[in-house]
């Protein structure tokens, strides 16, 4: 009977501390951290994929000659680099936001104990704050950039199954082109430049341009997951920084009301040994 109470209280101990250390997870910051992981590694991945991609389909059927699109090629290959040190960033970066939020949760579970917050830890925490702000208006210009060449794609996608439609009536599908030129891309002097008819129909059933289209896609939704994530890690680091400030305050007034105590403890005891001594 003993060994069976003994085992009862070991599982109840156990489950106890399961709860306690179940209920110092910062959920919020967890959910935002997967949340930005999952939109930079679509981001990050897809989108250097996709250029590879580019790169191909251009080379292949709109700038035959390696000179005219030089300065584009140079141009995709620093943001695949760029790429790379948003991926490694981004992963240091959600890992630190992660640990501040479990020391900001362990701050707040511990209101009304012995754990004190400090100047730099609330110096650190709003810092935190400013950085992921600038952050977040960086993603969106990022998303919105990356939605570019998805409008790109769709345009030349667009044109090919209007071609295709068998209620499209053209008198002359070689005059239906797609000019990459005017979008910049590539410049004015460029050779051929542009597709149309039956070449812009091939170009449109590469497995090339297929895979890059719908990449662009998912990188684009990756940057608004990012973005999202962002704007979460900012609601969760500005209400934690709040609950530090109020955290810090509280124990200033308990500091003060606890001397005030003493002082009191101490004048009354004093009162009392003059009293005793008169008597």
């Amino acid at each position: 009977m003993y060994n069976i109470c003994k085992v009862a209280y070991d599982i109840m101990s156990c489950f106890e501390c399961c709860i306690k250390c179940l209920g110092g997870v910062p959920y919020a910051s967890l959910v935002a951290t997967i949340l930005c992981f999952s939109g930079v590694a679509l981001f990050c991945g897809c989108g250097h994929v996709a250029l590879t991609g580019t790169i191909s389909i251009l080379e292949n059927h709109f700038s035959k000659i390696t000179s005219d699109h030089a300065m584009l090629t140079d141009v995709i290959q620093l943001m695949q680099y760029v790429i790379y040190g948003i991926a490694s960033f981004f992963f240091l970066y959600g890992i630190i936001l992660l640990a501040e939020g479990f020391y900001t949760t362990s701050a707040v579970k511990e209101l009304h104990s012995e754990f004190k917050t400090t100047i730099c830890g609330r110096c650190i925490s709003g810092m935190f704050v400013f950085l992921t702000y600038i952050l977040g208006i960086a993603w969106l210009g990022v998303f919105g950039f990356s939605a570019v060449p998805v409008f790109l794609f769709y345009n030349m996608w667009s044109t090919c199954a209007a071609m295709r439609s068998p209620v499209a009536n053209f008198t002359n599908v070689d005059s239906i082109c797609v000019d990459v030129r005017q979008y910049g891309i590539i410049p004015w002097n460029a050779t051929p430049g542009k597709a149309c008819g039956s070449t812009l129909g091939d170009i449109c059933n590469t497995s090339e341009f297929y895979l890059s289209y719908h990449l662009y896609i998912v990188a684009c939704a990756g940057a608004g997951a990012t973005v999202i994530a962002l704007i979460h890690f900012l609601m969760i680091l500005s209400a934690n920084w709040a609950y530090l400030k109020d955290a810090s305050h509280m124990h200033a007034y308990q500091d003060i009301k606890m001397k005030e105590e003493q002082e009191l403890h101490d004048i009354t005891s004093r009162s009392k040994e003059c009293l005793n001594s008169y008597t």
